[in-house]
């Protein structure tokens, strides 16, 4: 379920209209040539949810933003794009229902060269179908 997670949060970023205009890529690992501003999920882990009549999963994921500007504020408007977008993925999927969706934390970091970088980190709770 994990692996079918990831790619339902990767078509599903990848298809918002706005997040569309605004980021050059959303994927599954960090791009290798791809200019900023792009999305991609960090990492993920998954351990057992299940109950007495369905396989479950708790799967946390952490989505890595790469932008670029020097105001802390700089990547603010994406962030709250992102952040919208998850909140109204369909609970309904192939294979798999989304019981749960919370955010855990998020961090900023400024990087070198007017880079900056924020994680996002959730937490999924699936049950299969």
């Amino acid at each position: 379920m994990e692996i079918a997670l990831r790619a339902a949060l990767v078509g599903w970023l990848a298809a918002d209209p706005v997040l569309g205009t605004e980021l050059n890529a959303v994927v599954e690992e960090a791009p290798s040539r791809t200019s900023l501003p792009w999305l991609a999920i960090a990492s993920s882990a998954s351990a057992d949810w299940s109950c007495k009549t369905a396989p479950g999963r708790e799967v946390r994921v952490a989505l890595e933003l790469h932008c670029r500007g020097d105001a802390p504020d700089t990547a603010a408007n994406l962030v709250a794009a992102i952040e919208a977008r998850l909140e109204a993925l369909p609970r309904d999927q192939v294979g798999f229902r989304i019981v749960t969706a919370q955010f855990l934390r998020a961090r900023a970091e400024q990087r070198g060269e007017s880079r900056r970088a924020v994680l996002l980190e959730y937490r999924f709770r699936l049950l299969a179908e």
